[in-house]
């Protein structure tokens, strides 16, 4: 499989306890992990894909390992199946990857399990095992705390068919039998030409990083609506302290 962008147009809606939403646009890549893009030497910065900022494992693994090491903790064996992932790359050094995304398809070409990795900015990170369900559709509790306005409570229900022409993934998190926050994923395929690589960089500069600082700037506004914030025991405050920088310690609007 040639690597090819999504230029994508990525949706939260919060539904509780303030409705809020908010749109950003960006690209991500789509890979097979046994064979990751490399670019030209003069346009590496651009497009870097290091292992390390993804799942858990040791300098050296690829990615493929990782993914690989993951399953077998589940008791998983793919036998040599094609794995494939929707991630960002690293652009002048700098990565920001909320939500990953990895395909693992059986010999026969046959997608039996979704694995979903998400990431705080405080450098935690959990993966969750999706086995495809009726409709495209997964469930899995919450495991890890990544906004400041929720706890670790919850389940996510996920929808991630494989991408096509078309990426239509969506993240809802549900409390209570309700989703209180859902995000959506969609964009449109294009090859990763080294043409189309270079045009994103002027359409899209620094990728990564406006998406990071468009979430802190969300958080901000829910901050200021007086949206609480939850600590990592769960306990809810009323009101931030003026002297909390959500800036710098909010890690995505999930």
């Amino acid at each position: 499989m040639d690597p090819c962008l999504y230029r994508t147009r990525i949706t939260h809606l919060r539904r509780a306890p303030v409705h809020h939403y908010f749109e950003h646009h960006g690209y991500s890549w789509y890979v097979d992990v046994d064979r990751l893009p490399s670019m030209p030497r003069w346009l590496r910065p651009f497009a870097r894909f290091d292992p390390d900022d993804h799942l858990e494992g040791t300098p050296g693994d690829t990615l493929r390992e990782r993914v690989d090491a993951f399953l077998g903790a589940h008791g998983i064996e793919l036998t040599g199946g094609r794995i494939t992932a929707l991630l960002q790359a690293r652009v002048l050094g700098y990565v920001f990857n909320p939500v990953t995304l990895y395909w693992c398809h059986d010999a026969d070409g046959v997608v039996r399990h979704v694995v979903m990795e998400m990431h705080n900015n405080r450098g935690g990170r959990h993966a969750y095992l999706l086995p495809p369900g009726p409709d495209g559709m997964s469930l899995a509790p919450k495991k890890l705390r990544v906004s400041p306005f929720n706890g670790a409570d919850g389940h996510y229900l996920v929808r991630a068919p494989h991408p096509d022409e078309e990426l239509d993934v969506t993240v809802s998190l549900h409390r209570h039998d309700e989703p209180a926050f859902v995000a959506t994923v969609r964009g449109t395929r294009r090859a990763a030409t080294l043409r189309a690589v270079l045009r994103l960089q002027f359409t899209a500069p620094l990728a990564p990083l406006m998406t990071a600082v468009d979430l802190r700037v969300q958080h901000l506004t829910l901050w200021l609506r007086r949206v609480p914030v939850v600590r990592d025991t769960g306990r809810v405050i009323e009101s931030c302290p003026a002297s909390t920088s959500l800036v710098t310690h909010a890690a995505t609007s999930r």
